[in-house]
């Protein structure tokens, strides 16, 4: 199969969209492209789409994280390969394919958060070469509405 690995563009708004909703994550095509804009702008951001007969069938979204406590890193913000074309190595070409932009901005060290229901995810970033380092719970506080 023939995959190629390109920059994500406006026009794949559509189909991150459709794929985020695989991942459990539903969001209109109008904030993607939103979002895609502001991060395609971001010197510390990159998104990469992996491309299939001109279909977008996955994608991947990495981040500089500058933390005080310890050394910076780099981190998978978001990972998905489209469920029709997923264990035939996409998802490890994407992994692959961040990695020298990782080094150049002077990581070396690639993270990513896995929900602890994604039992399948965590396998494949084992067999990848990722290690376990922590569980953790998130906590979130919307604001902005209050009367």
């Amino acid at each position: 199969m023939k995959i190629t690995i390109r920059e994500a563009i406006d026009e794949d708004a559509s189909s991150i969209a459709s794929l985020s909703d695989q991942l459990g994550y539903t969001i209109s095509v109008e904030a993607t492209l939103q979002n895609l804009q502001i991060v395609n702008q971001s010197p510390n951001e990159m998104i990469r789409v992996a491309v299939h007969e001109q279909k977008v069938v996955g994608w991947i979204h990495v981040f500089l994280a500058v933390r005080l406590e310890s050394a910076s890193f780099c981190e998978i913000g978001g990972l998905v390969v489209d469920q029709q074309h997923r264990r035939l190595g996409i998802a490890k070409q994407l992994i692959d394919h961040i990695k020298p932009w990782c080094k150049k901005k002077g990581a070396n060290i690639l993270r990513v958060r896995s929900n602890i229901k994604r039992t399948e995810a965590h396998q494949f970033y084992i067999q990848n070469g990722f290690s376990e380092l922590k569980q953790q719970k998130v906590f979130e506080m919307a604001f902005g509405n209050e009367v």
